[in-house]
């Protein structure tokens, strides 16, 4: 790394911790104001508050990362363009893209950080958010909701389940019944059972105060048995893919993801269009910190004081059009109007293609549009 590196680096990671610092306090503000009635409540201690605040670090470095990026870009470069520094870089026989290489590869750091982030922890966070703040509330924590009156169907093994209550933290089932199909639709083996659990380490479902009953292909009971205990051995369903069919995908990490759409292939597109849009979301969102590079990059190196105004207006226009257009499509893919790919890559890919453009117009010397209204004379 050489000297001019360093400083480049000097003159944005100062600006941008105090950018990004600055976020998170005002998110902890704006959120302490907005929770603090029910942490009164609650009594709160020290160790809930740090529990809770701690658990949402990740999601808000994730939304912060750009935005505090993008702002120190243009502070920094637009303050050495005001004091010449960069027409000197360029007059020495540096090219603009040399002088950006040290923040492109910090756009790369930042977008490998946000991944990892994104990758559990942020979509974690935004789901336990609210159950933490009723845990404050109520002074004590309590059990994770469960799921009631649930059916879920494995159209696989051709077994449909029917339960009252399903816990996953405990892998616990209440008043269940199961009902097992021939190739021909015909129900001939049904489980009824008040509590069923599951062995994850045998993986093995454990029938309690149970009944089995067999019938023929015409519904005639031909078998009954009550049992204390029943286990069942070798069966692909477990607490969590029986749940995963009712799971909202924007709060569902990579790995949970993958795992949706390996279990319930057999879903309608339509219904498995979200999740899939959401896996590919997962990856694409921390691109946005190297997207913003060449956004702002470009656009903060300005060779007159009068074009400095329209050049960040620019740049932070353009940055919430990719915002903008990011949640729009995601909602298409959503929706199944769009692929998954194109919804989670597409306006990334659109910006990059814009920001190439900036730079090359930079580079080659060339004015880059400015906005009229903004225009001095």
């Amino acid at each position: 790394m050489t000297i001019l590196d360093r400083y480049v680096l000097q003159k944005f990671l100062v600006p941008f911790f105090y950018c990004l610092f600055g976020f998170i306090a005002i998110w902890f503000i704006f959120d302490l104001s907005d929770n603090l009635p029910d942490f009164i409540q609650g009594r709160a201690s020290l160790s809930a508050l740090a529990a809770y605040y701690s658990s949402q670090i990740p999601q808000i470095i994730v939304m912060s990362l750009p935005i505090a990026q993008l702002l120190s870009l243009l502070y920094a470069l637009t303050s050495m363009s005001r004091s010449n520094e960069i027409i000197s870089m360029l007059g020495a026989g540096l090219s603009v893209t040399r002088v950006l290489i040290p923040l492109i590869m910090v756009g790369l750091l930042l977008t490998a950080v946000s991944t990892y982030w994104n990758y559990e922890a942020a979509p974690h966070a935004a789901a336990a958010k609210k159950q933490m703040v009723r845990d404050i509330r109520r002074g004590k924590v309590t059990e994770a909701a469960g799921i009631g009156g649930h059916l879920f169907r494995n159209r696989e093994d051709r077994r449909t389940w029917f339960m009252r209550d399903l816990i996953v933290s405990r892998n616990l089932l209440l008043d269940v019944q199961i009902m097992q199909q021939n190739e021909n639709g015909d129900i001939l083996q049904q489980w009824y059972a008040r509590d069923v659990r599951y062995d994850a380490t045998l993986k093995r479902w454990n029938l309690l105060q149970a009944r089995y009953v067999e019938m023929n292909p015409d519904g005639e009971v031909t078998k009954s048995e009550l049992h204390d205990a029943i286990s069942l051995d070798g069966w692909s369903e477990t607490p969590w893919r029986i749940s995963s069919s009712v799971m909202n995908s924007e709060y569902l990490a990579v790995s949970e993801l993958q795992d949706y759409l390996r279990y319930n292939s057999d879903f309608p597109e339509q219904r498995l269009a979200a999740y899939r849009t959401h896996l590919n979301y997962r990856w694409a969102l921390p691109w946005g910190c190297f997207v913003v590079v060449f956004l702002a990059g470009p656009l903060g190196i300005v060779y007159s004081r009068r074009g400095i105004l329209g050049c960040v207006a620019w740049a932070i226009g353009l940055f919430f059009s990719l915002v903008f257009l990011s949640s729009l499509f995601v909602a298409l893919g959503k929706g199944g109007r769009v692929t998954p790919f194109t919804a989670a890559w597409g306006p990334l890919l659109f910006f990059f293609g814009i920001g190439l453009f900036l730079l090359w117009l930079r580079s080659t010397n060339r004015d880059v549009p400015k906005f009229k209204l903004l225009k001095t004379t």
